[in-house]
């Protein structure tokens, strides 16, 4: 029997869940206080929302900007919870017509908060429209065309906007401006994701040592979305082919079946390392041409893999293309040779930090 069932503050255990997207809903923190990691950004939001409730009004609208899976759709519900109002969703792509903007902002209630996803795509005429909504509460909606064209104001009820992106610099200014607050989110230490797996565990029911949610964490790549889909499928492994305890050396196995190494890497990084190490000798190399070469799409090498890379210190990015670092040899268990473009660049930083040492003005 798992303690979630003694336990009435964890939700619902996974035999009353069915399929990973009701599961990854109920593994959403509910309240501030349940929020594990991203403490800045917790007291930051815990100060707005505190002084809206008591003055009594809708706090300012609220901009929530990181890399995808750190919980940026979780804090605008809990924003919703803490506020006790509803929460409308929706996604920039969506918002295509101001049509579409106006309908639902008309629908809105007092105090009730609207979360666009993705807020950087949505479209110019929509975001112009959503300018005049956020300052004055309310919108222009245009009826007829041409010459007999007229403009009805409508008022809409006072909301509370919040908008996640993931590319905080595509947002144009006047929108970035209009928000009160903006909150950026950080990529999570490995003791954090620890935490919440070991929360996630309670609510799945999974008995998970403490060294196994470690090594889950550090492979995690510092996302909980990413560590609580290990979880699930470390779960799997251990369910069908031990006794279900996920003790390290079975988070270690089901790990190494599902493509994920020591440091977080799964196939396609390692694919995008090998082609970049055997293909072009470390590069440089463009990012379409190596997306060619791990016949991916250049888009998914430079927004699902190059992140990572870089932050590991395994990929550089020049202006003359990708270089594989001296780390990313290391990883791929390979000598990188002295004639690497990579070697060059670590000679030209070499003689630039001597140069400094050497100057007049020292």
């Amino acid at each position: 029997m798992s303690e979630t069932a003694d336990d009435p503050d964890i939700p619902m255990s996974s035999q009353l869940v069915e399929g990973d997207n009701d599961v990854e809903g109920s593994l959403r923190p509910k309240s501030l206080r349940d929020f594990t990691g991203q403490p800045k950004v917790r007291e930051q939001l815990d100060l707005v929302l505190s002084g809206a409730k008591q003055r009594g009004s809708a706090p300012d609208h609220i901009l929530l900007s990181g890399p995808p899976g750190l919980g940026k759709t979780s804090l605008a519900m809990i924003i919703a919870g803490e506020l006790g109002t509803s929460l409308r969703l929706t996604s920039g792509p969506a918002l295509e017509r101001p049509g579409d903007l106006a309908a639902m902002l008309s629908n809105l209630v007092e105090g009730d908060v609207l979360f666009i996803d993705e807020i950087h795509r949505i479209s110019r005429p929509a975001e112009e429209m959503l300018y005049l909504a956020m300052e004055d509460f309310r919108v222009d909606v245009v009826v007829g065309k041409g010459p007999g064209a007229t403009s009805i104001p409508l008022e809409i009820a006072p909301f509370t906007l919040v908008g996640a992106t993931t590319r905080s610099g595509a947002l144009t200014g006047p929108l970035r401006d209009r928000f009160g607050f903006t909150g950026h989110m950080d990529f999570y230490e490995p003791w954090e994701l620890q935490s919440i797996l070991a929360r996630s565990a309670r609510i799945l029911g999974v008995s998970l040592q403490d060294d196994a949610g470690a090594e889950i964490a550090r492979r995690s790549r510092g996302t909980p979305r990413i560590a609580n889909r290990l979880l699930r499928r470390v779960r799997d492994y251990a369910e069908v082919r031990a006794d279900g305890v996920v003790s390290l050396d079975i988070a270690r196995a089901a790990l190494a079946v599902y493509d994920v190494d020591d440091l977080g890497l799964d196939r396609l990084d390692r694919a995008v390392l090998q082609a970049l190490v055997r293909s072009f000798n470390g590069g440089p190399v463009g990012a379409a041409t190596l997306a060619v070469a791990v016949g991916e799409e250049p888009a998914t090498v430079e927004e699902v893999c190059e992140p990572y890379l870089v932050r590991a210190g395994m990929l550089a990015r020049t202006p003359r293309g990708r270089v594989a670092t001296v780390t990313a040899w290391e990883h791929l268990g390979l000598v990188p040779p002295a004639d690497t473009a990579i070697a060059g660049i670590a000679v030209r930083q070499k003689e630039e930090t001597i140069s400094l040492f050497d100057s007049d003005d020292l």
